[in-house]
């Protein structure tokens, strides 16, 4: 995700590339190859030239010597694309197990800038978004996240304050933009901490300011539920439905984080949302694996969706 000027058009692709998931990229690399071998067959097969046919000949020649050339060179650029695709992932994950193990924030406040916006993007890629990464233009400039679910469109913009607080004109800044692209709503997320100015300007708006402390949070409560997914996956080709049925819930808007330290509700729902498509959930007791014989909330889109809950 860090960001650098690109020194050649091969280094553009081999990076759009890499934001897609790394299987992507090497499906691209075979498609690439198949395509353009055929093409430099079929230009090089041998032509009969006619009286007006030079410029076409020529033409031709360029094209088919372009598709030879091609035939190597894409696949190669899309593998590398598909390589450092695989790298981010596992940066990005290697970054959210270091944090969720972190005693305090100052893990997060040690970062770079770039780790840091890495760190969040992959934040709300556990919470079910799909994120793009904008490439913002520096350590503090611009939108730096796009994040898509349920059809609505939310901007991050991230700083990385370690000494001042993050004053409102951030906040309106992001404000500014939303209104400008007509996003649904927006994060600012920060290592450190806001003004109260800043957080008096998001009341009645659709924005959140996320702190240091409750972006840990959030890394922690992901970890968890990555880890219970992990826990009953084995369990997929044999859960039992409990009796218990639960009605589909019409989509909703993606919930924002709840804050590091928050009182819980008085009473919780009896069948929670999925937190991956929002869907209802349904009581199952894993058959298999390490969690056998313990009960968890399992979507109702499944297999569709494999959203889980703990069972509280």
């Amino acid at each position: 995700m860090a960001r650098r000027n690109r020194s050649s058009p091969l280094e553009g692709v081999m990076d759009l590339v890499a934001l897609l998931p790394w299987w992507a990229g090497v499906g691209l690399a075979l498609l690439g190859y198949l395509l353009l071998s055929q093409l430099a067959a079929a230009w090089a097969q041998p032509v009969v030239a006619h009286p007006g046919q030079t410029g076409a000949l020529v033409q031709g020649a360029l094209l088919g010597a372009l598709a030879t050339l091609g035939q190597y060179v894409v696949p190669v650029v899309c593998l590398a694309g598909a390589a450092l695709s695989a790298w981010r992932r596992h940066q990005r994950r290697a970054l959210v197990d270091a944090v969720a193990h972190a005693p305090a924030a100052g893990t997060i406040e040690g970062m770079s800038w770039s780790e840091f916006e890495m760190l969040v993007g992959e934040a709300y890629r556990l919470q079910g978004f799909q994120v793009t990464e904008t490439g913002g233009g520096g350590p503090d400039g611009g939108v730096d996240l796009v994040l898509t679910r349920g059809g609505e469109t939310f901007l991050v913009q991230c700083r990385q304050w370690r000494a001042s607080k993050v004053g409102v004109d951030t906040v309106r800044e992001l404000f500014g933009v939303m209104a400008a692209r007509g996003a649904t709503g927006g994060f600012v997320v920060t290592s450190g901490r806001f003004t109260n100015e800043a957080k008096l300007f998001t009341q009645g708006r659709n924005l959140q300011l996320v702190d240091g402390p409750r972006l840990l949070a959030m890394l922690q409560q992901a970890q968890q539920s990555r880890s219970a997914v992990a826990a009953v996956i084995a369990a997929h080709g044999g859960v039992h439905h409990a009796p218990v049925a639960a009605p589909a819930a019409a989509p909703a808007r993606p919930a924002m984080p709840a804050a590091a330290g928050a009182p819980a509700p008085a009473t919780a729902p009896a069948q929670p949302g999925c937190p991956k498509c929002g869907n209802g959930m349904v009581r199952r007791i894993a058959r298999t694996g390490s969690n056998a014989g313990g009960a968890f909330w399992g979507c109702s889109s499944f297999p569709a969706c494999r959203g889980v809950r703990q069972v509280d």
